[in-house]
């Protein structure tokens, strides 16, 4: 996952509003979201090579979602990201203690952003540092750098939300998910990826012929512990492929 932008309104009527785009290889097998045959209190999408997710919820309330920290100069590693948010989806340990454990071996996966969340709480965790937080009520970004970090796709895609939350509807949080109109070359981040990778990168939905905006996701939650997910699916070029929604 390379995007997410939420917003965290504990006591609202819809305490937690996410829009997310998870950006892959195409050629990356995946199955679209759906409740997990081996584990059927886990909704998600599954990454069929590792066979972990990037984001999802789970029937006890239970959200969870990942992005990588983009670092050409990090070793390989050992795990795969996505098992962090299956293993908090399909567990039962309460955050802090589910984060302490994932600090303490945070070593074994390549860079990334943990978000992990119940009705009560919100949590971040940065495997660049070495304390989780809890959040506070507000608007958030993360793509592939810090919370919040300034990228131009993340401040546009915030903004976008923030628009929104005065009657949030998935549809509306696609439609600003969409947006394939790429920075300008002054306002790009240097990554290490070279000006055209990062030009290719800068945009809100990406799309190329070999790696692209592979899930557009849409989750509100209301007060009362109802959700409703809404995934589109993309293939190469950014061609749709398909819709999936549930409602909790």
């Amino acid at each position: 996952m390379c995007l997410i932008v939420f917003a965290w309104r504990p006591g609202h009527a819809q305490p937690l509003i996410v829009a997310a785009n998870r950006d892959e290889f195409y050629a990356r097998h995946t199955l679209p979201l759906a409740q997990w045959p081996d584990a059927p209190h886990v909704y998600a999408g599954r990454d069929q090579e590792a066979g972990g997710t990037w984001l999802g919820v789970n029937a006890d309330g239970r959200f969870a979602a990942l992005t990588n920290i983009r670092d050409p100069h990090q070793p390989p590693a050992r795990k795969s990201r996505g098992e962090l948010v299956a293993r908090f989806l399909s567990g039962s340990l309460p955050i802090d203690q589910y984060l302490a454990e994932v600090n303490g071996r945070s070593i074994e996966y390549a860079g990334f952003n943990l978000l992990v969340g119940t009705r009560e709480e919100m949590w971040h965790y940065n495997a660049n540092h070495t304390e989780p937080a809890r959040l506070e009520a507000g608007v958030y970004g993360l793509s592939n750098a810090g919370l919040d970090t300034p990228w131009p796709k993340l401040l546009k895609a915030k903004a976008a939300l923030s628009q929104a939350l005065d009657n949030p509807h998935p549809h509306t949080l696609l439609a600003l998910l969409s947006d394939p109109q790429t920075a300008p070359f002054a306002e790009l981040p240097d990554t290490g990826v070279g000006l055209a990778t990062e030009s290719l990168l800068s945009s809100v939905f990406i799309a190329s012929p070999t790696y692209g905006t592979r899930a557009s996701t849409a989750l509100i939650v209301n007060a009362d512990g109802t959700r409703w997910m809404v995934e589109r699916s993309f293939g190469p070029e950014g061609g749709r492929l398909g819709e999936v929604e549930i409602n909790l």
